[in-house]
């Protein structure tokens, strides 16, 4: 019994041996595995960054330098804040630099390529509709206004063009007659194909014509006019407003019937003295364009106008009893734009 008993309690103990040394190398390599190197701990540590150009749907909560107290006196843990895309760095990142590349690959098509014109005019609208700077925005217009000397007032109609077509005249055709048909003052047509008596049409001319109307927009705040056909922009004029007690009424106008007029008299109604163009103190410079109130602040009101004036430094400024003054050779172009009913002038502030 010794013999038998003997060789297992010597084999017990080699056994009992073996486990506490596979036990203590498993507690060695299990601490030793939760101990992170440099690398490990940055790689754990790293937080993702949201760049300006993706866009982040909710607020998360990253840590960011701050100064809040952590629980042991003394120390300063990174405050929470939750992540907000900045509006700058949106602006600047995802809209700024492709609408710069934009607005100057559509100016150089619209000037190396002439066919391609009312392609970039129709881009360059669309361009100006969207998110941009008041600097981006005055760089399309500049382009847009340089555009407007070609498909606008230059003799030809391009091809694709939705806003200005070619006409053949026929017998019995009126001038006039046919700007009205267009919503467009025959003057214009006049200024366009170089006519210089509106009855001297000849049958089976070809007349450049314009799908009208024009409108107006007008900015109290910067004394500026936008001109636009239907809804495509084609240039920028410098406006007087109301002074303080006179504003002009904000809203949308339209232009009244039988409320244009060249050089009328009018009279003060603060004095009540009628001023005739031949005098040489006469305020209305060479045109009227009466407009009627129809939606907003302006609604119902009457006895306002685009109006010329003798007093050009007035312009840029507020200082009228709530008319819209332009310099004299501006109002006679708008004088031969907008027509009666169809044309409106809406007016704000921004």
């Amino acid at each position: 019994m010794a013999r038998w008993f003997s060789p297992l309690k010597h084999r017990s103990s080699i056994v009992v041996v073996a486990a506490v040394a596979v036990f203590g190398l498993g507690v060695f390599f299990l601490f030793r595995g939760h101990t992170p190197g440099p690398q490990e701990a940055a790689a754990h540590t790293t937080q993702p960054v949201t760049t300006a150009a993706e866009p982040v749907e909710e607020a998360a909560a990253v840590p960011v330098a701050g100064t809040a107290p952590d629980a042991d006196a003394g120390s300063h843990a990174p405050a929470l804040l939750p992540l907000q895309a900045s509006p700058v760095a949106t602006a600047a990142g995802s809209q700024g630099a492709p609408l710069e590349a934009a607005i100057a690959e559509t100016v150089r098509q619209a000037r190396s390529q002439p066919g391609e014109l009312v392609a970039a005019r129709d881009k360059l609208n669309q361009l100006l509709r969207g998110p941009a700077t008041p600097e981006q925005k005055q760089t399309i217009k500049d382009e847009m206004a340089r555009l407007s000397q070609d498909w606008l007032y230059g003799p030809a109609a391009y091809p694709g063009d939705m806003l200005c077509d070619s006409y053949t005249v026929r017998s019995g055709d009126v001038l006039d007659i046919i700007g009205r048909r267009m919503k467009v003052p025959y003057e214009v047509l006049m200024q366009i194909n170089g006519i210089q008596r509106a009855r001297s049409l000849q049958v089976g001319h070809a007349l450049k014509v314009v799908h009208g109307p024009f409108h107006a927009k007008v900015n109290r705040a910067t004394f500026t006019l936008d001109l636009y056909l239907q809804d495509m922009y084609v240039r920028s004029f410098k406006v007087g407003v109301g002074k303080p007690g006179y504003e002009t009424p904000t809203g949308r106008w339209r232009v009244q019937a039988g409320g244009k007029l060249i050089n009328p008299p009018w009279t003060d109604p603060d004095t009540g003295r009628l001023y005739k163009a031949s005098d040489p103190d006469y305020p209305l410079g060479t045109r009227w364009i009466g407009l009627e109130g129809v939606e907003g602040a302006a609604q119902g009101r009457t006895g306002f106008a685009i109006h010329g004036t003798r007093e050009p430094d007035q312009i840029g400024t507020a200082g009228s009893r709530g008319c819209i003054r332009m310099y004299n050779d501006n109002v006679e172009l708008m004088y031969n734009l907008l027509v009666p009913l169809y044309s409106q002038v809406e007016v704000f502030d921004h």
